[in-house]
């Protein structure tokens, strides 16, 4: 995607429009003049069926997860040293204080460690890092550039 101001806004309403839910968004800058932006959205069909209408194009697939847990000192770095102690790399993550207590996030994984990442956090209470539904392939970022 083009790093100008309204292009964000323009592909997540054309999303919008098209009654696509997005569980998780990042955009980060990619290069000169590109952003990348990563989106975890509910229904992959209905995303898929979206950007195909709006004419954009989504490319590569990213693996991943959404995580959830209670906020306190170190629960990210608990994340990062299960993961480690499995021999897992994490590729991105970005968390954030969720309030009420808790934090949220996304965490990539390479598509090979996914199964392997998610049993090693399958813990489901707030105490706990949690495994949002079906976690799986996940489409990130536009590149409009192709």
């Amino acid at each position: 995607m083009s790093d100008k101001p309204g292009e964000a806004a323009r592909v997540l309403a054309a999303l919008q429009a098209a009654g696509v839910n997005l569980l998780g968004i990042t955009v980060l800058p990619h290069g000169a003049r590109k952003s990348q932006l990563d989106l975890i959205p509910e229904d992959i069909g209905a995303l898929r069926r979206a950007a195909r209408t709006a004419g954009l194009k989504l490319s590569r697939m990213k693996t991943g997860f959404l995580i959830q847990g209670e906020d306190r000192p170190s629960a990210v770095a608990d994340i990062a040293n299960t993961l480690a102690e499995a021999n897992i790399d994490i590729v991105s993550v970005q968390v954030f204080c969720a309030g009420s207590g808790c934090y949220g996030g996304m965490l990539w994984v390479r598509a090979p460690d996914l199964r392997r990442a998610a049993k090693a956090l399958g813990a489901t209470s707030c105490q706990m890092p949690k495994l949002i539904p079906n976690p799986g392939n996940y489409p990130s970022p536009f590149d409009e550039s192709s």
